[in-house]
């Protein structure tokens, strides 16, 4: 059975049993653009966009939805964000930089990251960036130093780490006490950090952010960290703390396989909005901003990568590797996350049975063992130069890419009505090389 609840939203299965998306035959895409190639459903970035402002603005108004760029940046999907009325989460000056390359309203980029370089840091002032999420006590001093020679007054908010363990994997958990990130509540640096942002000359504290992790599947971490941070929060009342800004991050989850059912983008936002009015209502505390900072959520359920299988190794009784042209060196998540993925075969969808299937290992071209994207998944059988796609890739597969063994990143495409362009191109041998001295 065709695992829809995976691919774009536009995805469909012609009459030949071949996959298409926005209207545009995958096969047909590997041939144009090459292998391996992303694709990118322009319809499902803006239902998703769309999704996330209509449910958390109509339960709370002013509410603002910032796209989390780490998922996945360039300057093509920056203006698609902005044209959907979104705001920015960055978390580098090079994700700032494309921001700031396509014009991007930088009043409305929010500026994320444990251990930002002054260098980021006066550029972003520089360039009149909307506010800095501090995140240690080495990068308030250097930002209230930097904010003075430039004669302003930069807006701040503060990450704190609430200890709330959100249950997702290790490696991608950030609102523990164990973490580099955020100043921990539980050690009072968060106390320290608010009080010191709120002396500051040429600061000012806008409100708090915390970040749980990612992907999160449960509800109950975002009520419970959110009454939380904002308990803490009117204990500094008195002591200046107008929380006129408040974000609870991002972290919501997609499905990677067809047994997965996150929750909707509903049920997130009417956990953390009614968790926020209770516990204001309960504090006698006015209903600060709302921040919230999707990003695999919007532009991973919409990115496909398409393979070219090339050799088949049968080892009878043991396992059969099919190999791709792709693999770790565009999506680590398999060998860093233990990462999980359907597997279809673009050119023939075994949606009706009509094709008898065998259980394989889909393995990637880079010189390590680990290097496998879908272990044990049932295919039609399958031959050298055809096409498999792999659904759930938008997000953290194209932003984590390297040259490892010195091969290319790949090209991306946009996909919509039955058109498609190319927003990203292959790295050549050159490209990789143009750095080196």
């Amino acid at each position: 059975m065709f695992p829809e609840n995976v691919f774009p939203d536009t995805a469909e299965i012609d009459g030949e049993g071949r996959l298409v998306i926005g209207g545009c035959g995958a096969v047909d895409l590997a041939e144009e653009y090459g292998t391996p190639v992303y694709v990118l459903d322009e319809a499902t970035l803006r239902n998703r966009c769309r999704s996330y402002r209509r449910e958390f603005e109509s339960r709370c108004p002013g509410a603002q939805v910032l796209y989390a760029s780490k998922a996945y940046i360039n300057p093509a999907l920056a203006r698609i964000i902005n044209e959907e009325g979104l705001g920015l989460d960055v978390v580098s000056g090079g994700e700032l930089a494309v921001a700031d390359a396509v014009e991007f309203p930088l009043e409305k980029v929010y500026f994320h990251g444990n251990n930002k370089s002054r260098e980021e840091l006066a550029y972003a002032v520089e360039r009149g960036i909307g506010r800095v999420v501090v995140d240690s006590f080495h990068e308030m001093a250097m930002l209230e130093e930097i904010a003075g020679e430039a004669g302003r007054e930069q807006e701040i908010l503060i990450r704190v780490s609430p200890g709330i363990d959100p249950h997702t994997h290790a490696y991608t958990t950030t609102g523990i006490i164990d973490s580099k990130f955020g100043f921990s509540i539980q050690t009072g640096d968060a106390g320290r950090a608010i009080r010191q942002g709120l002396g500051a000359s040429h600061l000012k504290v806008k409100g708090l952010h915390f970040h749980l992790g990612s992907p999160i599947f449960e509800l109950e971490p975002y009520a419970a960290a959110t009454d939380l941070v904002l308990r803490f929060a009117a204990g500094f009342r008195e002591e200046g703390l107008a929380l006129e800004e408040f974000s609870p991050g991002g972290g919501f989850a997609i499905a990677y396989t067809r047994e997965q059912e996150p929750p909707g983008i509903w049920e997130y936002a009417e956990t953390i909005v009614g968790t926020l009015r209770a516990t204001c209502e309960e504090l006698g505390l006015a209903i600060p901003t709302l921040l919230i900072e999707p990003g695999r959520s919007i532009v991973g359920p919409a990115g496909v990568a398409l393979y070219r299988i090339g050799a088949i190794k049968d080892i009878p009784g043991v396992r059969k590797y099919v190999s791709v042209d792709g693999g770790m060196g565009d999506n680590i998540r398999p060998a860093l996350y233990q990462a999980e993925y359907e597997v279809v075969s673009a050119g023939k969808v075994n949606v009706d049975g009509r094709w008898d299937e065998e259980k394989v290992t889909i393995a990637g071209k880079y010189c390590e063992s680990g290097d496998v994207l879908a272990s044990d998944v049932m295919l039609p059988i399958v031959e050298a130069g055809d096409i498999i796609a792999i659904p759930a890739a938008g997000a953290y597969c194209p932003s984590m890419a390297s040259n490892y063994n010195l091969n290319p990143r790949p090209a991306m495409a946009l996909v919509g009505d039955g058109e498609s362009r190319l927003i990203r191109r292959r790295e050549s041998y050159g490209d990789m090389m143009i750095c080196d001295l």
